[in-house]
């Protein structure tokens, strides 16, 4: 398994409870992988360098996780198909 940070954005018009349940659907989705969540970190609002689908913040979320590399893909994809998820960026450490 390789360790990854995981940053996301979720669209500030998000309401605060699904926002919650947004970054729990994403950390049991790691568990359900068979990975594990090392911590995440709720950054909050913050303003985007330039404006994205005409948005200029948005609540950041950083995850560390142990995941294997197959399954960074799906979870990219599932991430792109998620309604309120604005940028994702996968790094392995």
């Amino acid at each position: 398994m390789n360790k990854y940070e995981i940053l996301y954005i979720i669209s500030a018009d998000v309401p605060e409870e699904k926002r919650e349940e947004l970054i729990n659907k994403f950390s049991s989705y790691v568990e359900s992988k068979k990975g594990n969540v090392l911590g995440i970190d709720k950054w909050g609002m913050k303003k985007f360098a330039y404006p994205i689908n005409f948005k200029n913040e948005g609540f950041y979320v950083l995850m560390n996780v142990e995941l294997e590399p197959a399954e960074v893909d799906a979870m990219a994809k599932l991430m792109n198909i998620t309604e309120g998820i604005v940028r994702q960026l996968f790094v392995r450490k």
